[in-house]
């Protein structure tokens, strides 16, 4: 029992979130913007350079003196920061930093006298760092599937295609076009495992949570993989430390933190990871079967797995659990909120006449279908937009309605197949989790309770319940996270028998009519 900060350096922000165990609370929670803070000092908007071609980076030294003001806000808040017994964090995945032969020095010789910023302008051999919003490298991803047998060879040895936005690719361009900075790299880590360096005082490796958003890992044996590594860069292996255990500490914290920020001597630094494990960890899916949803911009659905399933057809990544036992299985569909409000303002509702409509139609809507290609889709494959009515009247407002929500529920369960997992409850986050009658469509279509989870920063949340198990590992990991993922009271929703016969029935149709539409 005891306090326990998880921080979260995602794209636009770095978090801090404390808990205590003992009460079962969360006890501060901060942030720092990156646009309202350093705008003027690094130029960065939405946290980012856009610099064309698809070419998007950030600055991993605006990081570091947003580390220190998230640390001295939160002292200067009242925290007693000398009562945290371990730190764990989660970081924006696949983004990478480069530091060069003078950064395991001057990590650990920081003098308290100075900011970070002062103490580590010198550190970098790229001034910059790729993130997950980079899609300038399919040139990158092909070279690196052939180096290594082929895209099937790279999904059986990762988990994983080659992604654009993934570390591998990102590592190989910068070997391609600056191939002497690259030479004068002698460490190449994440965002997550560059932030950890910072706090631990020391080069930290990547976890194999975040390792598993590289294309470079064994997804199995969770070490990288030499087969992997050849096809991207040559000497990479020299560049890279080994993949760091997510449960087992690195270390004390760096003695700088101690005496700037009054942090205790024995106050433990755990390896950090990506955002999306995780998440995992802060929605309590720590059991094969569980599976959380977020309906937001887009809905992502994502699955705690006991073993590493992959996806054929690209319908998603593959991710190892900082639990160190399973894994994460996610699927994003762009046409989220994006949907939902294209077919509310087609007819002139508010969320009201929304939900009133959705409760004025049956389950299985007369057959009426809709494909919701508002937008273009990742899942599944679809180039351009288009809006497919099959048996559906476009003046029929509720019968849209109730086709939008049925679409993307049954799309849902249709492209959650490939996880391999029997779906035995389902978190729902994200703004349409507050509408109990889209709830009701999902509970029915995937014939389990779904329960609303109301959470603001589960990536955070997730960090520190790590830190809590890194720290008491002979507890289980449900009790570990029991009392920090508990669903809204009263929001469970139970599936209901007719409703569940009408989507089984239905699901058949509708995979057809996507078939015959999409690209798959």
């Amino acid at each position: 029992m005891g306090k326990y900060l998880g921080i979260d350096a995602s794209t636009q922000s770095i978090s801090g979130l404390l808990i205590d165990t003992e009460a079962g609370a969360i006890i501060a929670e901060e942030s720092i913007n990156f646009d309202a803070h350093f705008h003027d000092s690094y130029g960065v908007e939405n946290g980012v350079f856009t610099m064309g071609g698809g070419t998007v980076h950030s600055a991993p030294l605006m990081w570091a003196e947003a580390l220190d003001l998230l640390l001295q806000t939160l002292s200067a808040q009242g925290c007693d920061l000398g009562q945290i017994q371990a730190i764990a964090g989660s970081g924006q995945q696949h983004g990478t930093v480069y530091l060069n032969d003078t950064a395991a020095s001057a990590l650990g010789n920081l003098s308290a006298d100075k900011s970070l910023k002062d103490q580590l302008a010198g550190i970098f051999s790229r001034e910059t760092a790729p993130i997950w919003m980079d899609t300038s490298t399919a040139a990158q991803c092909a070279e690196i599937e052939a180096g290594v047998g082929g895209r099937d060879a790279l999904l059986e040895l990762t988990g994983n295609t080659a992604f654009e936005r993934f570390s591998g690719p990102q590592i190989r361009k910068f070997h391609q076009t600056e191939p002497t900075n690259y030479t004068n790299t002698s460490y190449i880590g994440l965002v997550s495992s560059y932030v950890a360096s910072l706090l631990a005082g020391k080069l930290v490796g990547v976890d194999p949570g975040d390792g598993s958003g590289t294309n470079m890992m064994d997804i199995a044996a969770r070490t990288w993989n030499q087969q992997a590594l050849d096809a991207t860069a040559p000497g990479l292996e020299d560049k890279l430390l080994p993949i760091a255990p997510s449960g087992q500490s690195v270390g004390a914290i760096s003695p700088y933190y101690v005496a700037r920020y009054g942090f205790s001597t024995e106050c433990l630094v755990l390896p950090f990871s990506g955002d999306n494990p995780c998440s995992l960890i802060g929605l309590g899916l720590v059991t094969p079967g569980q599976v959380a949803l977020s309906l937001g911009t887009s809905d992502t659905l994502f699955a705690c797995m006991d073993q590493p399933r992959t996806s054929k057809e690209g319908e998603g990544a593959v991710f190892a659990s900082p639990d160190g036992q399973h894994y994460m299985a996610l699927t994003c569909y762009l046409n989220g909120s994006l949907a939902r409000e294209a077919v509310r303002n087609e007819y002139g509702l508010d969320w009201d006449g929304f939900t009133a409509a959705l409760q004025a139609t049956p389950p299985g809507n007369d057959g009426g279908l809709m494909l919701p290609y508002f937008a273009p889709e990742i899942v599944p494959n679809v180039p351009e937009a288009h809006v497919v009515r099959h048996h559906l009247d476009a003046a029929d407002a509720q019968a849209n309605v109730r086709a939008i929500i049925e679409a993307q529920a049954l799309s849902s369960a249709i492209h959650a197949r490939w996880m391999g997992v029997d779906i035995t409850s389902i978190y729902v986050t994200g703004g349409a989790s507050a509408n109990a009658e889209i709830l009701r469509v999902y509970a029915n279509v995937h014939n389990c309770p779904i329960h609303r989870f109301e959470t603001t920063n589960s990536a955070a949340l997730g960090a520190a319940l790590r830190a809590a198990h890194g720290h008491n590992p002979a507890d289980s990991w449900q009790e570990t996270v029991g009392p920090f993922t508990q669903p809204v009271p009263g929001s469970t929703i139970e599936p209901d028998g007719e409703a569940v016969a009408a989507y089984r029935n239905l699901v058949g149709t509708y995979e057809t009519l996507e078939q015959t539409h999409t690209n798959n």
